[in-house]
């Protein structure tokens, strides 16, 4: 393999089938996009292979999809530079934000081999400031795309619990924010994205999730699914047996998959 992977040969086969990932030319695209960035004068970023390699399996090795979506990063990130400067994960802040377990990544991938995060509202919504809050979520997401291959072919699916939000939760986020939080989520970063689940969704929170799924692009209204609390709907797609013992899964407790 003339290129940084840690994945299978099967993985790596199903990275042929879908998204075009030609072996023999992953060298020369990855040089072609270094080269590229190089002569970018606003582009001031990484050149890894590890990183270009991940742009390009998100964009399906579109040379000019890759070069858009890089740029696309950059400049979405620069419109919310206080969830992105001075990061630190040592700060006591982040730590307990990270430690709550508010996002986290399931340890075994489900049925398709896809990755799945859950996130909560498990916590006072005046405990943390908006920035402060999403700084956290970001630095930890970004971590995961930095460190989970996997998902880069099979794509990942995201649950959000709303068990525990309130009003003052969604009113976090004002609409002008949370366009800003959804059009980075969805065509900011190069995840391939499944799914997006809602449980414990009750009738209290049905008008808001309205106003609010106007941000979601075509792709991802198509595969957005809205639950109660029937777990057993979940595990049609999400097998009980990587499901976290809150969601009556066999996989341990949130706290301690949150490590």
């Amino acid at each position: 393999m003339s290129y940084p992977t840690t994945l299978s040969k099967e993985l790596l086969e199903q990275a042929q089938r879908e998204l075009n990932e030609d072996p023999k030319r992953v060298r020369e695209d990855i040089e072609h996009i270094r080269q590229w960035i190089k002569k970018q004068p606003h582009l001031h970023i990484r050149t890894d292979d590890a990183f270009i390699l991940r742009f390009l399996r998100g964009c399906k090795f579109s040379l000019e999809k890759t070069k858009q979506k890089i740029d696309m990063h950059f400049t979405l990130k620069a419109m919310v530079p206080e969830w992105y400067r001075g990061r630190d994960p040592e700060d006591p802040v982040t730590r307990e934000i990270l430690k709550r377990g508010i996002m986290v990544a399931l340890k075994d991938l489900d049925n398709k081999n896809r990755r799945v995060l859950i996130m909560r509202n498990n916590y006072d919504a005046k405990e943390y400031e908006l920035s402060v809050l999403n700084k956290a979520i970001y630095m930890l997401g970004d971590v995961f795309y930095e460190i989970d291959e996997i998902h880069q072919v099979t794509g990942l699916v995201m649950i959000m619990d709303l068990k525990d939000s309130t009003m003052a939760h969604f009113l976090l986020y004002p609409p002008a924010v949370m366009k800003k939080a959804m059009v980075l989520w969805q065509d900011g970063y190069c995840a391939r994205h499944k799914g997006m689940y809602y449980i414990n969704m009750n009738s209290a929170f049905e008008t808001m999730f309205k106003a609010f799924s106007v941000f979601f692009n075509e792709k991802m209204k198509k595969r957005l699914k809205v639950y109660g609390a029937d777990y057993e709907e979940i595990y049609k797609d999400i097998p009980k047996r990587i499901m976290p013992k809150e969601y009556g899964g066999e996989a341990g407790t949130m706290e301690e998959i949150a490590g």
